[in-house]
């Protein structure tokens, strides 16, 4: 066994939702996972191999630990309570990662290390008893007839001379964490310092899931102390394009909301709320992975983007399983989820070279003796192509609402001004001799 304590300050009302916060996060390591008076307690045997062995558990662990509100951290007891006993004295653990540290360490510990030493160490002390050890060799008999049968109990259980019995953490099916700030913020890019420890338990909550955040909420509380008009506070909505429990970017991401937020009066408290997540697919367990491309991932990047600029400057194209030139392509809103129809590859119009640009609204031409003029005669060099569909489709026009039906035949055309062009001709009954521009090549 190899258990890791963190100790929280000393249990109060406000101290409950950091304790509760360690115990999210640490479920992405272990299942293992027990809440005890002010620590939380991992074992993590089972894990060292799964996180890239002891020393980078350990370091990993540490760090998060101590920025999620940790006092003190312990590694590498054989036993819970001396995970516990170590970490309320300050004792980091082995130099070495991978090694245990014996029970004799315990010895030297104070007795207030222990819960269940800690009622009768005044008695204890007056009898020059300062340490487990000392506790150890008293006769325990006489332990037992004047202090009772748990003390003797728990010290066995410390010492590995008797099994543990824990209730293990669960995870809660809503995650939902606040946060007391030690002071009072005024601006808004100041409390992305603060969310950052709750977006580090959502992410080990997300991780214990195996999935990623889509949609959440950051709530701030205002000061007692405030205006009527302030109200009792604000909050931010944020929306994922693809789910993700990166932390780094969830950060970056609320920071530069903040940036554009402002406060109507001074904040004491922060709230997070997941909306929204969804399962994400495992890391691909080859024997030779292939190396990821070095930067931050394009969706990310317009996200921040669109979080500066704002969501109406920042777009992303969309093709569709359309055949039809205006409805191939859509642009969204980074954070706007796609229709189910672009899960379909999109559709190929024709063999012909496809145009580099395409017109909004196709533009009828003159026809001068049966033939299309644009800027002088046009040459058809190749075609037709026939296009037809669309019937399932409205649109709501300057005439009212009328069918997206299209029938057309596309040309590769020439002229000897403007070059090549892409020109269709319509075959619907009332206009069966109209010609259009659709597209240019550059």
């Amino acid at each position: 066994m190899l258990w890791a304590a963190a100790c929280t300050p000393v249990p109060t009302e406000g101290a409950a939702p950091a304790l509760a916060a360690l115990a999210h996060w640490a479920l992405q390591f272990t299942p293992r996972v027990a809440r005890v008076e002010e620590a939380v307690l991992l074992e993590l045997r089972a894990s060292l191999r799964l996180f890239g062995g002891a020393a980078a558990l350990q370091a990993r662990v540490r760090a998060e630990a101590l920025e999620l509100g940790a006092l003190t951290l312990s590694w590498g007891a054989p036993t819970g309570l001396a995970a516990l006993a170590l970490a309320r004295a300050g004792h980091p653990g082995p130099a070495c990662s991978h090694e245990i540290l014996p029970c004799s360490l315990l010895d030297d510990l104070p007795l207030q290390t222990l819960s269940a030493a800690r009622a009768h160490a005044p008695t204890l002390l007056r009898a020059g008893c300062r340490t487990l050890g000392a506790l150890r060799r008293l006769p325990r008999g006489g332990l037992s007839r004047r202090f009772g049968a748990e003390l003797l109990h728990a010290l066995d259980q410390a010492y590995g001379l008797r099994p543990e019995a824990w209730r293990w953490e669960t995870l809660p099916e809503v995650f939902e964490l606040g946060l007391e700030l030690p002071c009072r913020v005024e601006q808004a890019p100041a409390l992305a310092l603060a969310a950052r420890r709750l977006l580090l338990a959502l992410c080990g909550w997300l991780a214990a899931r195996h999935g990623g955040a889509v949609a959440l909420r950051l709530r701030w509380a205002h000061d007692a102390m405030r205006s009527r008009a302030a109200g009792e506070g604000g909050e931010l909505a944020l929306r994922m394009a693809e789910p993700t429990r990166d932390l780094a970017f969830l950060h970056r991401l609320l920071s530069e909301h903040l940036h554009r937020t402002e406060l109507r009066a001074p904040v004491g408290a922060l709230h997070l709320a997941l909306l929204e997540w969804q399962p994400l697919a495992p890391d691909g367990a080859e024997l030779l992975p292939s190396t990821p491309a070095p930067g931050e991932p394009i969706a990310q990047v317009l996200q921040r983007l669109s979080a500066r600029l704002g969501a109406e400057r920042v777009r992303r194209s969309l093709l569709l399983a359309d055949h039809r030139p205006e409805w191939m392509q859509r642009w969204l809103d980074v954070h706007e989820a796609p229709p189910r129809s672009a899960a379909l590859p999109p559709a190929q119009v024709s063999a012909l070279p496809q145009p580099g640009f395409v017109l909004a609204q196709p533009l009828r031409l003159a026809v001068r003796d049966e033939r299309p003029v644009y800027q002088g005669p046009l040459q058809l060099l190749a075609g037709p192509h026939r296009i037809e569909g669309g019937w399932w489709q409205r649109l709501q026009g300057e005439a009212g609402e009328h069918s997206g039906h299209v029938q057309r035949d596309y040309w590769l055309a020439w002229s000897l001004h403007a070059g090549l062009l892409w020109i269709f001709q319509t075959r619907l009954a009332d206009d069966a001799t109209a010609w259009y521009l659709h597209g240019c090549f550059a």
